[in-house]
């Protein structure tokens, strides 16, 4: 095709090596760069995705800026690296998606997403949960008001590694269920509270929390309760929430049903309660890999200079926020701290 666009992958560890691979097949995408500091990775992603001799192969970020006629970039680098590359990118004159989070520091996220609109540029983030057709599928079940008053919600993300190095169990994996929960309710948090446990890493004093409890509160009162732990053998990706008509249960772990309407609702009777009405229903759902959604709508973004609404700079600035907000409640032993928005700007406070 003569009208592709030209995009470079920065990263090719666990999460780069797939953006790379559903770049590669959409036939709108000229892979013409892959930026890897380990020369061994780059080796090992030419022979194993059959890369055209023409990519060019470095392990130094600057020698994109030789590419000629590059429209945008894929981050998939540590968060710590995220601001300066972003920035970078952005004052290069190119798109930018990037792994989540956006970066560590709310200010930055939104020093980027300013950046990228004074340049007119596409700042899209990889929260790939939001582009899962039953995460798609349940927002519309939520929205449509099908489980009647909502009452609470509840996640539970745990395994048995990988152990992170650079950010804690909370800044690694809550941001996937927080996404879910602000999308499906079409809200965001107003107070949080966190929670958590040190075992492996610096326990003796701050150290990066292996096992982390949220309580999310969100305008309406509605609260939403996740559980996160990567030194828990008995993997779940299980999250639901419950209403006074019943439940929906996305659970990543179930392959034949992942999303589940469960129908229930209670008739009383003088002073006793009776389940009524019970009744499951798997939800169809479309087909499709999520990360290959993500890479063909920001690919869409830039051909249609259209901001995604779903995973724009501004969405991965709000959870940004609101991770920023749990640490400090991490830090006070689960105190609870207020997002409180005030022209456009998000202030942090703590409960006195």
């Amino acid at each position: 095709m003569t009208n592709q666009i030209k995009i470079a992958v920065i990263g090719v560890g666990r999460w780069g090596v797939h953006l790379l691979r559903n770049f590669l097949a959409d036939p709108q995408v000229n892979i013409v760069a892959v930026v890897d500091p380990h020369p061994e990775r780059l080796a090992a992603v030419k022979q194993q995705l059959n890369l055209d001799e023409n990519v060019v192969l470095t392990t130094q970020w600057e020698d994109l800026k030789k590419v000629p006629g590059l429209t945008g970039v894929a981050i998939a680098t540590p968060a710590t690296t995220h601001y300066a590359l972003i920035k970078d990118a952005l004052q290069q004159g190119y798109h930018v998606l990037a792994e989540k989070p956006l970066t560590l520091d709310p200010a930055e996220c939104r020093e980027l997403c300013h950046l990228a609109e004074q340049h007119h540029l596409i700042l899209m983030v990889d929260h790939t949960y939001l582009f899962h057709p039953a995460v798609e599928q349940g927002k519309t079940v939520v929205q449509a008001g099908k489980l009647g008053d909502l009452r609470y919600g509840y996640a539970t993300r745990t395994h048995l590694g990988p152990v992170r190095q650079d950010v804690d169990a909370l800044w690694d994996l809550a941001i996937h269920d927080i996404a879910i929960f602000n999308a499906w309710l079409g809200q965001i948090p107003v107070k949080v509270q966190a929670t958590g446990t040190v075992w492996l890493q610096g326990a003796e004093g701050l150290g990066l929390a292996d096992l982390v409890w949220l309580t999310l509160t969100y305008p309406d009162g509605f609260q939403a309760y996740i559980h996160l732990c990567w030194l828990n053998p008995d993997k779940q990706r299980r999250l639901g929430i419950v209403g006074s008509l019943g439940s929906l249960i996305f659970d990543e772990m179930s392959l034949s049903s992942p999303l589940t309407l469960l129908h229930g609702e209670f008739e009383q009777q003088g002073n006793q309660f009776i389940p009524v009405n019970q009744r499951q229903i798997v939800l169809e759902l479309e087909t499709g890999e999520p990360l290959g959604r993500v890479c063909s709508c920001f690919v869409v973004s830039i051909l249609n200079n259209t901001l995604s609404e779903v995973s724009s700079g501004w969405v991965g600035t709000e959870l940004v926020e609101i991770l920023a907000a749990l640490t400090v409640s991490l830090g006070q032993g689960g105190k609870p701290v207020f997002l409180n928005d005030r022209q456009g700007s998000k202030v942090i406070t703590s409960d006195s």
